[in-house]
């Protein structure tokens, strides 16, 4: 486990106030802002270069949003991402079809219009060097049939550890304890930042912001990123919860609670019927809603929503059946002898979600199969395949797994992840406006981010690469 320890050439002990001066006036040529995975792989990369690098975690220690991600598992990366197989050393589970396999495009894609901003970081540090740099540091990884990349072991803190462990030989220190109040450019030509710690100030060449977002604020995360970033001119994009569980209206979805789907396509919807997004994946009924990967990857269309207009959530329960498939094979079922039409969806679906779904098509539950009418047929079907269901909201930040929006990806470039704002001053990870689906292609942006960031800080300062 990652505790607070500073690297001993920095004479700083745990807790300490400033670092002593290193060469010249500046006690860092790189600071790292906040010690997530953006962070710490910024500082790894920085250090390993050659930089004097300080990371600043608010924290007592570093990575605690690692340690609670996929259920302290820590989804590290997607398999979707990679060009070769072979660089995984643990099971690749036999529903994951090698053949998709595809590469950065595929992480690209992930995020939207955000994606092209990701290429360099990507093409720097790609999918395949991630699993290696956490295979060689003795974390066996490990690909499930969606996709998703875990550590073996299934531990998240081993996915810690492995970072702690490089930080360290790295030689870069890290500092716990170390909210950040302000950032001050320094004026004259050698330039550098001073950065305004609550007990210190410490001075550094250059600084890399890698706060995070808003999301999970039970991790000490507030969005300090994007105060800061505002505070040196940079534009923020609206901030709004991502990847986060959806409200709905109907009580009769409460309860169902406990009860997944694993192939469902889930979608928002305009009143008017207009798609907005969807995605196919499993589905969790909650007290609340509805949660699981399918859900949260289309919040994000609820959290852009800016209209007064309502949405509505659609599940079609039978992705791979089209409408009249589906009504042929209804009516050939209520053919069969004289069952309810309850029993006969209970055939194909949970008997729970079947009592529901027949009520939410206004059909009483005493009508039999024979005796069921085209209109109610009808019915019954787009209950199947898409009954609205009028959404309320979304569980907010404290439930969002990421955030959407933050600093304006026009004002940085993407080959350095440097400000076009504020020379010296380079981003990475959650603080940007980036945010892809669900299954670790988030981290991927952290890492790679991370890395470019740290790399590109080094390299203003001279070093070889």
């Amino acid at each position: 486990m990652m505790d607070v320890r500073v690297a001993a050439k920095w004479g700083v002990v745990e807790g300490s106030g400033p670092l002593e001066a290193g060469e010249g006036e500046f006690d860092a040529d790189v600071a790292v802002l906040g010690g997530g995975a953006a962070g710490l792989m910024a500082a790894i990369r920085a250090a390993e270069v050659g930089s004097r690098v300080i990371v600043l975690e608010r924290n007592r220690r570093a990575g605690v949003k690692i340690l609670m991600s996929g259920g302290t598992r820590c989804n590290i990366t997607n398999a979707r991402g990679l060009r070769r197989m072979d660089v995984v050393s643990g099971p690749v589970d036999p529903g994951y079809d090698p053949a998709q396999c595809r590469g950065t495009r595929a992480i690209q894609d992930a995020f939207g219009p955000g994606g092209p901003f990701l290429g360099p970081a990507l093409r720097r540090f790609d999918v395949d060097q991630t699993v290696r740099l956490f295979e060689s540091e003795g974390v066996s990884t490990k690909v499930e049939g969606n996709g998703k990349i875990f550590p073996a072991s299934d531990r998240a803190t081993d996915v810690l550890d492995a970072l702690s462990r490089r930080l360290e030989r790295s030689g870069a220190a890290l500092r716990g304890h170390a909210s950040v109040e302000s950032i001050r450019p320094i004026d004259g030509e050698a330039g550098g930042f001073r950065i305004d710690l609550t007990d210190a100030t410490i001075a550094a060449r250059r600084v890399i912001v890698a706060m995070g977002g808003q999301s999970y604020p039970g991790c000490g995360t507030r969005g300090d990123g994007y105060r800061l970033a505002a505070s040196l001119g940079h534009g923020l994009v609206a901030l709004r919860p991502a990847l986060v569980p959806i409200r709905v209206e109907p009580e009769w979805v409460a309860s169902l609670r406990g009860l997944s789907l694993q192939d469902v396509v889930a979608s928002i919807h305009l009143p008017g019927g207009k798609l907005l997004q969807e995605r196919r994946e499993a589905i969790l009924f909650a007290h609340f809603g509805l949660s699981g990967p399918a859900i949260l990857d289309i919040s994000r269309a609820v959290a852009h929503h800016e209209g007064v207009e309502p949405l509505d959530l659609r599940l079609d329960l039978f992705p791979d059946q089209p409408r009249e498939v589906l009504d042929a094979r209804l009516q050939a079922a209520c053919r069969q002898g004289k069952a309810s039409v309850t029993s006969l969806i209970s055939a194909m679906l949970p008997q729970r979600l079947a009592e529901c779904l027949v009520e939410a098509a206004e059909i009483p539950r005493t009508r039999t199969g024979p005796e069921l009418s085209r209109a109610e047929r009808s019915r019954l079907v787009q209950a199947l395949k898409g009954h609205p269901l009028r959404v309320a909201g979304t569980l907010g930040f404290e439930k969002a797994e990421v955030t959407t929006g933050g600093v304006r990806l026009d004002e940085v470039d993407p080959r350095t992840l440097q400000s076009r704002l504020v020379p010296g001053l380079y981003f990475a990870g959650e603080v940007l406006d980036l945010d892809g689906l669900i299954g670790g292609y988030n981290f991927q942006a952290a890492w790679s981010t991370g890395w470019l960031a740290g790399e590109s800080a080094a390299n203003s300062q001279g070093l070889r690469l």
